[in-house]
C-alpha cells in the first residue's frame, strides 16, 4: 500500500459527511496538528519495519480461542490479554475476576492532559474446522479476490484484528520514541459472544471506574471501509441484545413424559415439542417479521428527521446489489426499497430464533415422543427499549397465555447504546477520517450490539464509538478474515490500519 491513508484527498474530502466533517475540523488545534504531522512520519516508518512481527503476534492470538460458551481457555484468554497488553507498554494489566470468565483492565499513563477509553473483547465464537477453506486457528495467509492478501482464522476480524492493529501503533510509538499523545485505559471482556453477562462487574470495579470515569470518551478499534469504496460508515449507537433459551421439559414440569416414549402415547400426553413451538408462534407474526411481545413495541423510538437524513445519505453511498450477493438474499422483507430496508435494519427490534433442539432427526423413523425440547433466540432492541424490561415482559406473555411451563433461561444482555454526534469523541474520530482523507457517512446506529450501554449510561456516563479503518468479513461465520494487502486502493492494508489507530490517539489529543 502507498501512504495515501496519511495524505488528505480532495476527491474523498468531498464525499466527507458535510456538517459532521466541517464541525470536525472546527474542534482541532492547528499548533499541534504539525507536531502531530512530523510524530506520525516516524511512527510509519516503524509500522512498517514491524509488519512481519505484527502478522505473526495476529496469529498468535488467533491461535489461541476463548470460547465462553464452551468454556474454551477461559483462563489462558485473559491471561494471554494481560501479557500482550503489557507488552505494547501498559504499565497496569490486572486480571479482573468475575462471576463468569475473568475481564482485564491495564493502563498506560504517559503523564498526558488527556484519557481514552478502549474496549477490547478476547473471546471469539465457536467454529467447526470442517466447514473452513483453511485451518479456523492458524491464521494463514491466502489471497483472496477481490480483497488481495488476507488472514483467515476465527477473530481475524471480530475482533482480534483491529485490536491488535492498536496495539501495534503503541509498539511503533515505543520504537520511534514517540509517547502515545493521550493516556489510555484497557478495558477488556471474555463473555461479548454471549452477550457480556458479566461485564458490568468488570466497567464498575473499584480500580476500573474511576479511571473510565475520566476519560473522554470509550471506543472499539477495528476495520470498518466498504469493500469497494473505501468508505466508512461511522455509527452513532448499537442495538441491545437479550440471549435467551426456552426450555420445555416434561421431567420438570409435569406436562409430558419425563423421558422419551413410544409416540403413540401422543393421543393422551402432552408433546413438549409442541408446546415449544405453539409458545414461539405467538413472540412474532406468522411471517417471523414483527414482534407480537406483549408491550414490547410500546417504547420504540421513531427516526428523528436527522436519523432518517443520515439513513438517506448512507442508502445512496452503499451497494445494495453487493449487500444482496453476499447475504444471497433476492429482496428485502415486503419487498421494501434500499433505503426503507436499511430504515426498518436501524429502527426496528427483532425477535430471531437462532436453532431449534429436540426429538429424533435421524434417518427413516424413531416412533418417539420426545420429553425435551430447547429454543436458542435472541432479541435485539432499540431506543427507549431496556433489557430489563425484555425480559419481564417475555416471561409475563407466556404466562398469559398458559405457557408457564415454558422455562426462559437469559444468558446475557444489555441496553441499547446510543452517543450524541456533536461529542467530543465523535468529532475528534471525524477529524482524524478527515486527515487521513477517507469518506464517511454516519449512521444512526448499528444492527448488531455490543456492551456500549454500560459505558454511556451512569454510572460511567461517557460517550462510546467505533474506531478503524480497513476490512474484513466472516465474523461468527466460516473463512473470517481481515485485509492484510489491499488490493484495492481505496481499503487500506494492515499497516494503514495501524497507522489509523495512532492518527486517531493524536486527533484526541488535539482537540480544543
Amino acid at each position: 500500500m502507498s501512504d495515501q491513508f496519511d495524505l488528505p484527498s480532495t476527491d474523498r474530502r468531498s464525499l466527507m459527511a458535510g456538517a459532521a466533517a466541517a464541525a470536525a475540523g472546527a474542534f482541532l488545534a492547528p499548533g499541534l496538528a504539525v507536531a502531530a504531522s512530523a510524530d506520525l512520519a516516524v511512527i510509519r516508518k516503524a509500522a512498517e519495519a514491524d509488519k512481519a512481527d505484527a502478522i505473526k503476534r495476529l496469529q498468535e492470538w488467533i491461535a489461541l480461542p476463548t470460547v465462553a460458551a464452551e468454556g474454551m481457555n477461559v483462563v489462558e484468554g485473559p491471561a494471554y490479554m494481560a501479557k500482550i497488553a503489557k507488552e505494547a507498554g501498559f504499565q497496569t494489566a490486572e486480571i479482573i475476576p468475575t462471576d463468569g470468565v475473568s475481564g482485564v483492565f491495564a493502563t498506560l499513563d504517559v503523564g498526558a492532559p488527556r484519557w481514552i477509553g478502549v474496549y477490547f473483547m478476547y473471546d471469539v465464537k465457536q467454529y467447526d474446522p470442517k466447514e473452513w477453506s483453511s485451518p479456523p486457528l492458524e491464521g494463514r495467509l491466502v489471497e483472496k479476490a477481490p480483497f488481495g492478501t488476507v488472514m483467515m482464522g476465527r477473530g481475524a476480524t471480530n475482533s482480534k484484528g483491529g485490536q491488535i492493529a492498536l496495539l501495534n501503533a503503541l509498539r511503533a510509538m515505543r520504537a520511534a520514541g514517540k509517547k502515545p499523545p493521550v493516556n489510555i485505559a484497557l478495558i477488556c471482556e471474555g463473555e461479548e459472544e454471549i452477550a457480556s453477562p458479566h461485564f458490568r462487574q468488570i466497567a464498575t470495579h473499584p480500580k476500573v471506574l474511576p479511571v473510565l470515569q475520566k476519560c473522554e470518551g470509550i471506543y472499539v478499534p477495528g476495520p470498518s471501509q466498504d469493500r469497494t469504496t473505501g468508505e466508512v460508515s461511522f455509527t452513532l449507537g448499537a442495538k441491545g441484545p437479550v440471549e435467551l433459551q426456552l426450555i420445555v421439559d416434561g421431567s420438570k414440569t409435569g406436562i409430558g413424559p419425563k423421558t422419551d416414549i413410544h409416540s403413540s402415547e401422543k393421543a393422551r400426553i402432552d408433546s413438549p415439542i409442541w408446546r415449544l413451538v405453539q409458545a414461539l408462534a405467538t413472540l412474532t407474526s406468522p411471517d417471523g417479521n414483527t414482534p407480537t411481545l406483549d408491550g414490547f413495541m410500546d417504547k420504540v423510538r421513531p427516526l428523528s428527521a436527522r436519523e432518517k437524513e443520515l439513513i438517506a445519505q448512507l442508502a445512496q453511498k452503499t451497494n445494495e446489489a453487493a449487500l444482496k450477493q453476499a447475504y444471497g438474499n433476492k429482496a428485502w422483507i415486503d419487498n421494501l426499497s434500499y433505503e426503507k430496508s436499511i430504515e426498518r435494519l436501524l429502527s426496528q427490534p427483532t425477535i430471531n430464533l437462532q436453532g431449534l433442539v429436540g426429538g429424533y432427526t435421524g434417518p427413516g423413523g424413531k416412533s418417539i415422543l420426545p420429553s425435551r425440547a430447547e429454543a436458542k433466540l435472541e432479541i435485539r432492541m432499540v431506543p427507549n427499549q431496556t433489557y430489563d424490561d425484555t425480559v419481564r415482559q417475555l416471561r409475563e406473555h407466556l404466562d398469559k397465555r398458559g405457557f408457564q411451563d415454558v422455562q426462559i433461561n437469559v444468558s446475557g444482555g444489555y441496553d441499547p447504546t446510543e452517543t450524541a454526534e456533536d461529542a467530543r469523541v465523535v468529532q475528534a474520530a471525524l477529524g482524524a477520517y478527515k486527515k487521513m482523507g477517507i469518506p464517511v457517512t454516519l449512521s444512526p446506529r448499528s444492527a448488531g450490539s455490543w456492551p456500549g450501554s454500560l459505558f454511556t449510561q451512569p454510572p460511567v456516563a461517557k460517550p462510546a464509538i467505533h474506531f478503524g479503518v480497513g476490512f474484513g468479513s466472516g465474523a461468527h461465520a466460516p473463512d473470517e478474515f481481515i485485509v492484510i494487502d489491499s488490493a484495492n486502493p481505496k481499503v487500506a492494508g494492515y499497516v494503514d490500519a495501524t497507522m489509523a489507530q495512532a492518527q486517531f490517539l493524536y486527533a484526541l489529543a488535539e482537540m480544543k
